[in-house]
């Protein structure tokens, strides 16, 4: 599990340092505070684990800074700069391999002219993961990883790397019971089961097998969490990253997706959100048990420093600020207010 992460004038960072939930973590914040930062560096640090890339390397990947230059990732400022991500493991029977550091200057072109630290021992304890980003991918699957390896293209890193988990073959012996429970939630949303075939991905269901290009891309995303749940890439210890899970779902299979992100939790995987969406937050609140651990991280610029800042707490009702329920509820107020007027 990861612990806490900690920035140095690192992108939108001038300093930062969050500590993380074992279970559940929900970022939230305007844009542009810095949530898929975190969400991208914490799984570039997990990744290099199993890749056993270097930690700049993958940090150029799935952030793609122009030109690649690994210097555009410092925090702009006139003079020169040096940024820094210090990562830490939670788990306390390791006594080697608990922290890894980067660093480079704004100058920095190239990953070889960082500094890392860790990187050999922090390696030698693989950690699986998966970053499911914003736009769906399964659909252009059939291809991509040939041209995504020999061909220079404008795509992170993060979705070659959702293909290559999602083409996984399953994982040997019967699924566990609560992997079954996904999976039967999953097959009630999608109303049927997924089935792939030469690197394309299918719904079958009573009219047959219907291409991902032909479905909801809501449906298609469910059709994701089924297939890595199936191959066994989700299980426990695994960190997963979902940047928006709310993205082209209607309100109503949000609560399956907390349900089934809420079990994954009990599974012992280590999750990370970021979300804009009232109707997510509040299902979480309202389906969290009491043993569940569901940490919400609101990130917000301070309003003299104008640096972000991070606030963290347990409690749905201490979450400050909360522009998504400031939000919700001043359009409840106007939508009343307008219904006065009209009667």
């Amino acid at each position: 599990m990861i612990g806490r992460i900690k920035f140095t004038n690192f992108t939108a960072f001038k300093r930062l340092e969050v500590k993380f939930s074992s279970g559940i973590n929900v970022f939230i914040g305007s844009n542009g505070t810095g949530k898929t930062h975190i969400l991208k560096t914490v799984y570039a640090a997990c990744d290099i684990t199993k890749s056993k890339k270097s930690f700049a390397e993958k940090i150029l990947g799935v952030f793609m800074p122009s030109m690649s230059q690994l210097g555009r990732l410092v925090t702009r400022q006139k003079a020169s700069t040096r940024g820094t991500v210090d990562i830490f493991r939670s788990n306390a029977a390791l006594s080697t391999g608990k922290k890894l550091h980067l660093s480079f200057t704004n100058h920095a072109i190239k990953a070889e002219s960082s500094k890392m630290q860790g990187e050999k021992m922090w390696g030698r304890f693989p950690i699986e993961s998966v970053f499911i980003p914003v736009k769906e991918t399964l659909s252009n699957a059939p291809g991509f990883r040939s041209m995504y390896n020999y061909r220079e293209v404008h795509f992170e890193e993060v979705y070659a790397d959702i293909i290559d988990r999602a083409l996984l073959p399953l994982k040997r012996g019967p699924a566990d019971r609560k992997r079954r429970e996904i999976l039967s939630r999953l097959r009630e949303a999608m109303e049927g089961t997924v089935k792939v075939k030469n690197e394309e991905f299918f719904l079958r269901n009573e009219q047959g097998n219907l291409e991902f290009s032909l479905l909801a891309e809501g449906v298609r995303k469910l059709g994701l969490l089924w297939v890595l749940i199936q191959n066994g890439t989700l299980l426990e210890g695994a960190v997963f990253c979902w940047d928006e899970p709310e993205a082209n779902l209607n309100p109503r299979i949000l609560r399956k997706i907390v349900e089934i992100l809420l079990i994954l939790q009990r599974m012992g995987v280590q999750i990370l959100i970021a979300t804009h969406d009232y109707v997510l937050l509040k299902e979480l609140d309202l389906q969290k048990e009491r043993n569940d651990k569901v940490t919400f991280h609101s990130l917000y610029r301070d309003k003299e420093s104008k640096e972000i800042q991070c606030h963290s707490t347990d409690d749905y009702l201490q979450i400050h600020p909360n522009a998504i329920q400031d939000t919700f509820l001043d359009l409840y107020d106007r939508d009343v207010r307008h219904n006065l007027r009209t009667t």
